[in-house]
């Protein structure tokens, strides 16, 4: 073995460790990443996605794109679901192949609440926290649109919603998933009742922090019921300014501070922490904004969001994060581990690709090739 062949392999995110109840071969996670590839009116997942996921077992672990767990929680095009049987059977092909060539693979929840359209629920208005237009952006059959003033959740469409999110997650475990994960972050549902510019509730789901991030815990509750053992993750980010109405200050990361200090109380795998962007390009993802959280949760952390091979080896190396994901590098890289154990060039993907439906750009990316070195 070459000098440098031994050092590439000599990486930090290359070394097993365990999320919950879950055992990882590497520390790279493959994050979720929408691809609009259920192009067919159940919104089934098909062989494409068999194979897209496939490709990408050698990830340490691999989180789904976010999934609807109802038919009131969808706000975007071709997107699969886990709330109907053909579905199930769907999901339960892919766990089935990501299983024979030795992954691991969650599966994320979804649900966009007031962030949809009409478009998307047979021409009702889409509810969330409040009445206030999150003024976010939806990827509708007619293209992308701009969100409407939804109108407030009844208590009786939350206790359904809690149900829904239950019913998924004991879905996602007939599909033979090995756990799931809460999408809690972006401009949908729980990031908007989190958000005190679009939750101005005046029952028990708002008011202040404990109020606002009651539906969470909820549904935390709900769906860590539905599985033995410590499966389930929550994903996160106060750092993420989706729209103008979700503002990055001191008052958002204080009511994440507490809402993470309550999670730590329930049986999670893991955090699931999304950092902030990177300014330009080239820069560093900012350490400090992991390590906020990593003090106040006591169970595995996975950093997201700018990671490249090296400032992911120095997160994990100085005990930051137990894991790093990534989701623009697996679009075009589908042996990211080998490329990153090799010390092999990233390929780029095309974004023109990311949402277009069909096989290009979706699971005709090649793995790297080998070099010899002189």
């Amino acid at each position: 073995m070459t000098a440098t062949l031994s050092t590439a392999l000599d990486q930090p995110l290359l070394h097993g460790t365990g999320l919950g109840e879950m055992r990882l071969p590497n520390r790279v996670v493959m994050a979720p990443l929408t691809r609009a590839r259920a192009d067919n009116p159940g919104l089934v997942p098909t062989e494409l996605h068999a194979a897209y996921y496939g490709q990408r077992a050698c990830a340490g672990l691999i989180i789904t794109e976010g999934t609807w767990v109802s038919e009131r929680a969808i706000g975007f095009v071709n997107v699969p679901g886990v709330y109907s049987q053909a579905q199930v059977a769907g999901w339960r092909r892919v766990t089935d192949v990501v299983h024979a060539l030795g992954g691991r693979i969650v599966q994320q929840l979804w649900h966009t609440g007031a962030a949809s359209h009409p478009e998307h629920l047979g021409g009702e208005l889409p509810a969330g926290p409040s009445a206030i237009d999150p003024r976010a952006r939806t990827f509708t059959p007619g293209g992308f649109k701009e969100t409407l003033t939804p109108r407030a959740m009844t208590a009786g469409d939350i206790e359904a919603t809690v149900a829904d999110f239950r019913t998924a997650a004991a879905n996602a475990r007939r599909a033979g998933f090995d756990g799931v994960e809460i999408g809690a972050l972006g401009a949908f549902l729980f990031a908007q009742f989190l958000n005190p510019r679009l939750n101005h509730r005046g029952d028990a789901y708002g008011g202040g922090r404990a109020g606002r991030r009651r539906l969470l815990v909820e549904v935390v509750d709900a769906v860590t019921a539905e599985w033995d053992g410590r499966r389930v993750g929550v994903r996160l980010s106060p750092y993420m300014a989706a729209t103008e109405r979700f503002v990055v200050d001191e008052e958002l990361l204080a009511d994440h501070d507490e809402l993470v200090t309550v999670l730590n109380d329930r049986p999670l795998a893991y955090l699931h922490l999304r950092g902030p962007d990177l300014a330009r390009p080239g820069d560093t993802p900012d350490f400090g904004a992991v390590a906020r959280f990593r003090q106040r949760f006591d169970g595995p952390l996975i950093a997201n969001n700018g990671f490249d091979r090296e400032s992911a080896n120095a997160l994990v190396d100085a005990g930051f994060a137990d894991a790093v994901s990534f989701a623009t590098h697996f679009v075009a890289n589908p042996d990211l581990v080998s490329r990153f154990a090799l010390g092999r060039e990233l390929a780029a993907g095309d974004p023109a690709l990311y949402y277009q439906g069909g096989a290009a750009g979706y699971v005709d990316y090649p793995a790297a090739g080998w070099a010899r070195e002189e």
